[in-house]
């Protein structure tokens, strides 16, 4: 399995897993387990992203990472818009390990303002937005300036979503594939 466990103890980070929660847009628990996992080839540009943010004095907090398939088909019987979700017959670069959705906090742990919440399904949401306050325009380009310094890609729609190039070269993981399945 090419899934690697990311913890706290691991990564100065905080994990706070929505889908693990009913506090997420479908307003179910979709995971079982609130255990976070990125593909081994994320690793290293992941390792990247963390020590750019801790230099700026800031944190990353992630939301989601690896999300198995039949997590993205829940997602997706819930909201089939695909400016949002990916379409699980093409498979999302979550499926893949390969995704990260996240945000910044200060060393209050209070998350920096990104003018909406994760999983807003606007174009409030998109990068670039002028539709949001300065200041949360200003906290975007900090974080899209961290990925992209460690590497990553971009999603334009989801301020809070970076995935690695050239996704669809990964495979879809399922959650009986995992030694401890989440859902």
């Amino acid at each position: 399995m090419s899934l690697i466990k990311i913890t706290k103890k691991k990564y100065p980070v905080e994990i706070d897993l929505l889908y693990a929660t009913k506090k997420n847009f479908t307003g179910k628990q979709i995971y079982k387990r609130k255990d976070c996992y990125l593909n081994k080839a994320a690793l290293p540009i992941f390792e990247k992203s963390v020590e750019l943010a801790l230099k700026l004095d800031l944190k990353l907090k992630i939301y989601d990472a690896f999300r198995p398939t039949e997590a993205q088909w829940k997602l997706w019987e819930h909201t089939p818009d695909e400016n949002f979700i990916a379409n699980p017959k093409k498979g999302s670069p979550h499926s893949r390990g390969v995704a990260i959705d996240l945000t910044l906090i200060n060393k209050k742990n209070r998350e920096l303002n990104m003018g909406t919440k994760f999983d807003d399904f606007s174009s409030k949401s998109f990068h670039g937005s002028n539709k949001i306050p300065r200041k949360a325009q200003k906290n975007r380009y900090i974080l899209l300036g961290i990925m992209l310094s460690a590497g990553w890609d971009f999603y334009k729609n989801e301020w809070w979503h970076y995935q690695l190039f050239d996704s669809k070269r990964y495979k879809l993981i399922k959650n009986n594939m995992l030694t401890k399945p989440i859902m």
